[in-house]
């Protein structure tokens, strides 16, 4: 009974996510902390600090992924693993992922400060480079100890100004000892916003996806012919940006053409020399395609790319294409994501099941480890931007079921 009635503090979850919103602050009210900035070290620092309060073991292995472990009464048993990420978007917002990492904090906070001994070691985890947008792909963090990526390869990784990976997570001092393997666990569970309109549309408080969709990342290299605008005519110009606005507009009519369920985005694009008065001869831009259907994503790419292909022969700018990462639609555990449904039913609030349309570390652990994950409402389904919000009152409810979910699963013999 006395667990059954178990809270977490909501002032001491709003206070450590404000303290934490400190760290890369923007003008605009969101943050920016990129993957292995001097910004994420000091969050690190600061949530490490906050780990070893409550005197738990903490772990940092080769890529710079920290573990805090709370010891059970049988240590032999596999634990019950939980976090999200630290690191942000260029002008990201202040939930994303780091609510994972600091509602994580708070169920162990009032797990520890209660006192409660549970069956199995709890390990509340922060993943390095989730948002893959200084260093892509992303998730490398848990790609790597989840052994679906290889160390070296996103060691080598760099971002526009030629920084490699590894050099950088040598730079902020989180390169770690321990090696980047994983070990088996017995349920993983992470909290995160939506990111989307639906729960705050339905007005439901807590979402529980069945899973992630596929998403297909891409990168398109445009090779054109530079020269003086002015005395150039319009007649016989190889200009890759021109080339690449075809292209783009191909990607963004995808979704309609193939008649599905799917979204199709180009976020990222630079042009050279980028000056105003020369033609542009290179360009490259990203392409993002998401769906739940593996094969239409397959169907969607094939069909992009023949549009590609005829607009550089048209315009006779030759491209290259960089199948920067690809994951299929992952599932989580059944039995998991009942649970969330089932706590959030106890607790009293208003849930659903849903899909993820977003990708998140789950993703990977899901295919080592039984996954679930715990959706709380977005404002105005607007995230990656400055403007990202989420109603404390929604933070504590997700963070309660959080609570009631690792207990339920650490107290599991």
């Amino acid at each position: 009974m006395y667990i059954k009635n178990l809270r977490i503090n909501e002032r001491r979850l709003q206070d450590a996510m404000e303290e934490m919103a400190k760290i890369g602050a923007t003008p605009g009210g969101g943050v920016q902390r990129l993957a292995l900035s001097d910004e994420d070290r000091q969050a690190r620092d600061l949530f490490v600090k906050w780990l070893r309060e409550m005197d738990l073991e903490v772990m940092i292995d080769g890529m710079g992924n920290i573990f805090g472990k709370r010891p059970g009464r049988n240590n032999d048993l596999a634990p019950v693993m939980t976090g999200s990420h630290i690191d942000s978007q260029p002008k990201g917002g202040r939930f994303d992922g780091i609510l994972g990492v600091v509602g994580a904090l708070e169920a162990l906070r009032t797990i520890h400060g209660n006192r409660i001994e549970t069956e199995r070691p709890i390990i509340i985890v922060d993943w390095t480079n989730e948002e893959g947008t200084r260093f892509a792909p992303p998730m490398l963090g848990s790609g790597v100890w989840t052994e679906k990526l290889e160390k070296d390869w996103v060691y080598n990784r760099a971002d526009i100004h030629g920084k490699k990976f590894g050099e950088e997570l040598d730079r902020i001092g989180y390169m770690g000892k321990l090696p980047v393997k994983k070990w088996p666990v017995h349920a993983y569970y992470e909290y995160h916003i939506e990111q989307g309109p639906v729960l705050e549309r339905e007005g439901k408080v807590i979402g529980a996806p069945k899973g992630i969709v596929c998403i297909h990342w891409d990168d398109v290299y445009v090779k054109g012919t530079a020269n003086q605008v002015g005395p150039t005519p319009m007649e016989g110009r190889n200009d890759a940006l021109c080339a690449s606005a075809e292209m783009i507009l191909k990607v963004n009519e995808l979704p309609e053409k193939m008649d599905g369920n799917m979204v199709a985005t180009v976020g990222e694009i630079h042009n050279y020399p980028n000056s105003r008065n020369i033609i542009p001869d290179k360009a490259h831009f990203t392409v993002d395609i998401r769906s739940w259907d593996d094969e239409l994503v397959t169907r969607a790419w094939e069909e992009v790319r023949k549009d590609f292909d005829a607009i550089a022969e048209r315009r006779g700018c030759p491209i290259r294409i960089e199948e920067t990462w690809k994951v299929k639609h992952t599932p989580f555990d059944e039995k998991l994501v009942k649970r969330v449904l089932e706590t959030a039913d106890q607790l009293g609030y208003l849930n659903r099941p849903m899909v993820s349309g977003a990708g998140h570390d789950a993703s990977y652990i899901s295919m080592v480890a039984p996954t679930a994950m715990i959706f709380v409402p977005s404002i105005g389904g607007r995230s990656h931007v400055e403007v990202e919000n989420t109603r404390w009152e929604d933070c504590e409810a997700g963070a309660n079921v959080l609570l009631h979910c690792i207990l339920q699963s650490a107290l599991e013999k």
